[in-house]
């Protein structure tokens, strides 16, 4: 495969990070003689577009930076198979002759799309869930992790002066990973993950039990995507106030977490990740997602990666219950 021109995209959930991996992307392609074009607003670009050319300059001063200077947004028309196949032929059009595709799991299936209609691709693993499928970590995650554990560390203060319980939720879709580190790293006195199943009393038990050992507080972790989310069980401990003899207050984090400057981590692993992308293009391997594997850069098959679900780690829930 002859490459010349390549393009480069971000799309679906900005992590912090994606800065520092389109900056990868574009200045090894430079260094292997390619030119480089950013694809502006993910998929909607493809299909509009959107195209810009990068230099080395272009991406310079936007190591630090979160978010993604290439901006991210729906694309419900590349969901069609018509739409597919526009964005090929306008690709084809521009002399584009391969893309690297920065994001999740959405992201990687519009990825598998463009492999399917023949066009070389390669994905890169980023994402704040972490529920990614070939790569043990992907990017955004130690930034989002770090984020969350600054809010626990915080309200662990508030909760401690006034003897109170709290629930802080945090991101991660349906993927618990987020909220079990946030939880073991912050020393909290549980975590409810999509998952283990729960009852709201469990998590009145917990607060009693903690009460009980002398404790003056109660942080409660809680994913995004549990059973019963922070509002869910807020109303529950307010409707049951005059039973259970305390209520609970609730924090949700949001998108905060996506948001600030990367963590050092997130900029090594996106610049890694982002030269894997170009040297896997550069050996003519395609239809791939680049990840890191045991602290070692792979390649993992994109049909596999949209097909199979990440597992969670489930000894790690056992050791935050011990930890508690």
């Amino acid at each position: 495969m002859k490459i010349k021109k390549v393009g480069v995209l971000t799309s679906g959930g900005d992590a912090p990070g994606m800065n520092a991996a389109i900056r990868s992307v574009v200045r090894t392609g430079i260094h292997r003689g390619w030119e480089m074009v950013g694809v502006r607003n993910g998929y909607q670009g493809l299909i509009s577009e959107n195209y810009v050319n990068l230099g080395v300059r272009d991406v310079g001063g936007i190591l630090d930076k979160g978010g993604t200077m290439l901006g991210s947004a729906r694309c419900l028309e590349f969901k069609t198979e018509e739409g597919q196949r526009k964005a090929v032929r306008n690709l084809n059009k521009h002399g584009i002759d391969a893309m690297v595709v920065i994001g999740g799991n959405g992201s990687q299936t519009g990825s598998l799309k463009l492999h399917q209609h023949d066009f070389p691709v390669v994905g890169v693993a980023s994402t704040i869930d972490n529920d990614l499928t070939g790569s043990d970590i992907t990017i955004g995650v130690d930034t989002a992790l770090n984020i969350a554990l600054e809010a626990v560390d915080r309200l662990k203060t508030t909760a401690s002066s006034h003897q109170r319980a709290f629930l802080i939720e945090v991101m991660g879709r349906d993927c618990g990973y987020l909220a079990l580190m946030a939880a073991i790293a912050g020393g909290a006195e549980q975590v409810l993950i999509p998952e283990v199943d729960f009852e709201p009393e469990d998590v009145a038990e917990t607060i009693s039990k903690a009460y009980n050992k002398g404790k003056e507080h109660a942080i409660i972790v809680v994913a995004e995507g549990a059973k019963y989310n922070a509002e869910r069980l807020k109303e529950y401990f307010a409707e049951n106030k005059d039973r259970l003899g305390f209520s609970i207050r609730a924090s949700i984090l949001g998108h905060i977490q996506r948001g600030g400057r990367p963590t050092a981590y997130d900029r090594t692993l996106a610049s890694r990740l982002g030269a894997g992308a170009t040297a896997a293009l550069e050996r003519g391997e395609t239809g791939v997602l680049v990840g890191m594997k045991k602290s070692e850069l792979a390649t993992t098959p994109l049909e596999e990666v949209c097909s199979t679900k990440k597992p969670l780690d489930l000894e790690l829930f056992e050791l935050q219950r011990i930890l508690d």
